[in-house]
């Protein structure tokens, strides 16, 4: 897959995510016995994510593998030394797959590609117990936005060297 798209988006502050904190979600899931209200707060955690510009819903930033339809729009920035930047946007047509994106910009968002690459989204996730609660379809597609993540992280890393 090439992705040398990334580096011809905006890199204003506005194609930026909203910083959110992964400690505080994996916090809050903690407080939350029962599923019903976790399965609540994953789909507020997908209402607080910024609207996806038009232009970043195309084909290129469509997320195959993913039984809903979701948009993972990539943008990258040099940090001299430290290797590139990466920062993402996203969204879907479906409420809890917008909170599971939520979580990985929460991850990933705003990290170095090395940082990207040593990060294991999936074991967050199945340490939340989503990967028990929710569908083989759903799961599946978090690990195609995962792999989606990584793969823009590989080719931003290969771009510079």
């Amino acid at each position: 897959m090439s992705c040398s798209y990334i580096y011809d988006m905006d890199l204003s502050a506005d194609a930026l995510p909203e910083s959110m904190d992964i400690d505080e979600i994996i916090d809050n899931f903690a407080l939350l016995d029962d599923w019903d209200d976790r399965y609540r707060y994953l789909i507020e955690l997908g209402r607080g994510l910024q609207p996806l510009a038009e232009r970043d819903r195309s084909d290129v930033n469509k997320v195959q593998g993913c039984a809903s339809q979701v948009w993972l729009a990539t943008s990258v920035r040099p940090n001299g030394g430290g290797g590139p930047v990466l920062a993402f946007v996203g969204d879907s047509d479906a409420h809890i797959v917008r909170g599971l994106i939520a979580i990985l910009l929460a991850v990933y968002s705003g990290k170095l590609a090395r940082e990207i690459l040593d990060t294991d989204a999936v074991a967050l996730f199945e340490r939340l117990g989503l990967r028990e609660h929710l569908t083989p379809q759903r799961s599946n597609g978090f690990r195609s936005m995962v792999e989606r993540i990584r793969a823009d992280a590989r080719a931003a890393l290969a771009a510079v060297s």
